[in-house]
């Protein structure tokens, strides 16, 4: 089942500061990756999707993490919550691993 992805306004946001900066090129591709891959198949193991238990969505749902990027310092990570309606995945940030 293939996915549409609605992307939070913090989301678009940190979208748009990875874009501005051409110094994370490559962490913007790796980004852009794991989104393409978040539509066609959240189960991608490349993904690493697992839930995010100390975070709810906006209405309560689960949260999900996603790895963008693996074994880099500060590597991007995508959370994201099913919904709000079927066949929808919601893109809540765009964040560096601490």
């Amino acid at each position: 089942m293939t996915f549409l992805l609605d992307v939070s306004d913090a989301a678009r946001e940190a979208l748009r500061e990875l874009e501005r900066d051409k110094g994370l090129a490559k962490r913007l591709k790796a980004v852009r990756r794991a989104l393409a891959r978040l539509e066609s198949n959240p189960k991608y193991p490349g993904l690493r999707s697992h839930r995010f238990f100390s975070l709810s969505g906006p209405n309560g749902e689960d949260v999900f993490v996603s790895y963008a990027e693996q074994n880099t310092p500060a590597a991007y990570r995508v959370l994201w919550c099913y919904g709000p309606r079927e066949g929808v995945i919601t893109i809540l940030a765009v964040v560096p691993h601490p």
